[in-house]
């Protein structure tokens, strides 16, 4: 088979995987001459079994990648075991540190046969499930004592440097944060505020509760475990009413 046929296999492949999976995923090839991505994919196929194996073996010429919302990556590449269909891994977060990987057990890839129908079904029962929990595990660890927020309430976190810092579960509330001034660390993915301008970061944290109230999402203020809070009474605006939210919240 060509090497044209093969990219146009692989590539009609994954859309059509892509369609079939639960939530939204786009895909994209990487074709033979894009060395320098196809490189830095391969670093980060998180695999230490069938797939790992195999690119021991065959380095990475081609693959396509499918992209969730919320960052997840899937990578298809081809099968070199004279067996129809091709293999698919999970892609580890990007620029995260290796704290957040340890005790975290691989989601290793798995063979699919030359259906993308029966293989959508089999990448959810299976490797997503593994995937998914894997990726809860390595983003909890990367935040470091700040409780990741939920769909319907915000966790705004107290750091001993007077900033503020959040983990927001969708695009809504990150938007909003990043509105009044948050800015989000590109290792962690986390979003913080400065503490700086202790009347700027006041101002900013007065706005966003109802901003985030309007769209039926509820905010809480609170301290790291085992971090005391800053001592010079200046450096800590008092807590705006809007953040005074009950942990539970009916909507």
């Amino acid at each position: 088979m060509h090497d044209h046929d093969t990219s146009e296999r692989l590539a009609s492949y994954a859309d059509v995987l892509a369609g079939e999976l639960p939530d939204s995923w786009t895909g994209s090839h990487l074709p033979a001459h894009a060395k320098d991505d196809l490189a830095e994919l391969a670093n980060r196929i998180w695999d230490l079994d069938l797939v790992a194996a195999s690119l021991a073996e065959h380095p990475l010429q081609q693959a396509a990648v499918l992209s969730r919302q919320d960052g997840a990556q899937l990578v298809l590449l081809d099968r070199h075991d004279e067996r129809d269909g091709f293999l698919i891994a999970a892609v580890a977060p990007h620029a995260l540190p290796d704290e957040a990987f340890r005790g975290v057990p691989e989601p290793n890839g798995i063979a699919l046969a030359d259906d993308p129908f029966l293989s959508a079904e089999q990448v959810a029962g299976d490797l997503l499930a593994r995937y998914d929990s894997a990726l809860a595990q390595v983003r909890h660890n990367a935040l470091g004592g700040i409780q990741p927020s939920q769909p319907d309430r915000v966790v705004l976190t107290w750091q001993p440097d007077g900033s503020i810092a959040t983990a927001p579960a969708d695009d809504r509330a990150s938007a909003v944060l990043m509105a009044h001034g948050f800015v989000q660390d590109p290792q962690s993915g986390i979003y913080r505020l400065s503490g700086d301008d202790t009347q700027a970061q006041a101002r900013a944290l007065r706005e966003i509760g109802p901003r985030l109230d309007a769209l039926g999402i509820g905010t809480a203020l609170q301290h790291p475990a085992g971090r005391t809070a800053p001592t010079a009474a200046a450096s800590v605006p008092p807590v705006p009413a809007g953040l005074r939210t009950p942990a539970t919240r009916s909507r």
